[in-house]
């Protein structure tokens, strides 16, 4: 039975604690390409590359021309319900412990007939929108809506297991001094945030954005130092339970190449900060938030690195930086392998150079924080795993895409766009 989104209540100590389970996990590597398409937001298929036939699921050869060569191909994203199945009593401990779920099987306007998640509002024979999502297990997964009401999907039950939509969320940003914290803060909170709370190092140093901040009746000012293990264990020790959602905003930017003077000194800060900070952060916060998953409407359900597009393939101009975010990419790989065991989804956001002072000398065009932040919000929203942020960052991932080693060559070179 649908029941409106509400503000999560205390939890009762003598409730039963549900434990995170996980929906199937196994799928052919012809099937990633589904998850590729849901990571980065796009509703795409397997297409022939022979006829243009439209698969799903993945095929080994075209079920019209029998051709063997696919690509994925963005797709219509409407279809029509054949069939609507509510399971009252699911066989999977994952769906039966959220139980009513309701599944349908729609024929898309593409052409494949696939198996989907249907919102409470689909009724039989009715045309939909479609999307591809990420479960919990991090599959992709076909979600099917009503068309043209999208203010409701997100009082869906459904919908809330497949995104990490901030409302009603505790939040925890672990850099109050990036420039694009403030407007995160008003963008959380816009979006129904139910606290957000705000790391803060050194609080000795002039921080003007505090005064505002601290205004807000749902922030909270916290004190957080990433290069510390103390402060960060500390920190985890009295709000890790308290928080739904993390974003890892945490930074330091130095200019220079390899062979300029201090570059080694520069380097090591900037790993301590966005590698060995990340470290830091996941190990205090990451069991934590893993085991509270399945904590009903109040349980952990997100992570985000914002990181640099030079994580990607590195700019002479920030070899040092760009060697420290290529070291949280690894590590956050890794991370998500391993919160995805508790159902954590973690959204790498990648950015190129931002309105901050140690950019100024690269060129336009810069990423202004207020276009961050609503992209970081959207990200959260849709359920996301990447982002690319800005024409640099967009471009920087296509062009890794199709031409790999002129993309290597040429920001190497001039750390700008060709």
């Amino acid at each position: 039975m649908f029941r409106p989104l509400e503000v999560p209540r205390d939890k009762d100590p003598l409730q039963r604690t549900r434990q995170p389970t996980l929906p199937p996990q196994l799928r052919s590597r012809r099937a990633h390409w589904l998850t590729q398409a849901a990571a980065e937001g796009l509703f795409a298929l397997p297409q022939c590359r022979s006829c243009g036939t439209f698969s799903a699921p993945a095929r080994d050869c075209c079920p019209v021309c029998l051709g063997g060569e696919f690509a994925l191909g963005v797709a219509p994203s409407r279809g029509r319900i054949l069939s609507l199945t509510q399971a009252e009593v699911p066989f999977l401990t994952y769906f039966r412990e959220r139980a009513p779920w309701r599944v349908a099987l729609v024929r898309l306007d593409c052409g494949p007939t696939v198996l989907a998640h249907a919102h409470y509002g689909c009724e039989m024979d009715e045309s939909v929108a479609m999307s591809l999502k990420l479960d919990k297990a991090g599959q992709a997964v076909f979600y099917a809506a009503p068309e043209g009401r999208e203010a409701e999907y997100m009082d869906d039950p459904q919908w809330r297991e497949l995104t990490a939509d901030p409302r009603h969320r505790r939040i925890l940003i672990t850099d109050g001094r990036n420039p694009v914290t403030p407007h995160l803060v008003r963008d959380l909170l816009q979006a129904g945030a139910r606290k957000v709370m705000v790391g803060v190092s050194e609080d000795w140093k002039p921080f003007p954005a505090g005064n505002d901040l601290s205004r807000h009746e749902k922030v909270q000012l916290v004190p957080l130092d990433v290069r510390s293990e103390r402060a960060v264990f500390d920190l985890s020790h009295t709000y890790g339970a308290k928080t739904e959602i993390l974003i890892n905003t945490s930074d330091h930017i130095r200019p220079g190449g390899y062979l300029a003077p201090g570059q080694a000194s520069h380097t090591a800060d900037t790993m301590d900060v966005v590698a060995m900070g990340l470290m830091r952060l996941a190990t205090a916060f990451g069991p934590v938030m893993a085991a509270r998953s399945a904590d009903g409407d109040a349980g952990a359900v997100a992570w985000v690195n914002v990181l640099s597009a030079y994580a990607l393939t590195p700019s002479a101009q920030f070899a040092g930086y760009s060697m420290a975010h290529a070291a949280a990419l690894n590590l956050s790989q890794s991370l998500r392998a391993e919160l995805r065991q508790g159902g954590i989804r973690l959204m790498n956001v990648f950015v190129g150079a931002t309105d901050s002072e140690w950019f100024q000398t690269m060129p336009q065009p810069r990423v202004a924080a207020p276009a961050l932040s609503r992209s970081i919000i959207d990200g959260l929203k849709r359920g996301l795993e990447e982002m690319h942020v800005g024409a640099v960052a967009e471009d920087i991932h296509a062009r890794l895409r199709s031409l790999p080693k002129a993309a290597e060559r040429e920001i190497a070179a001039t750390g700008q766009r060709g």
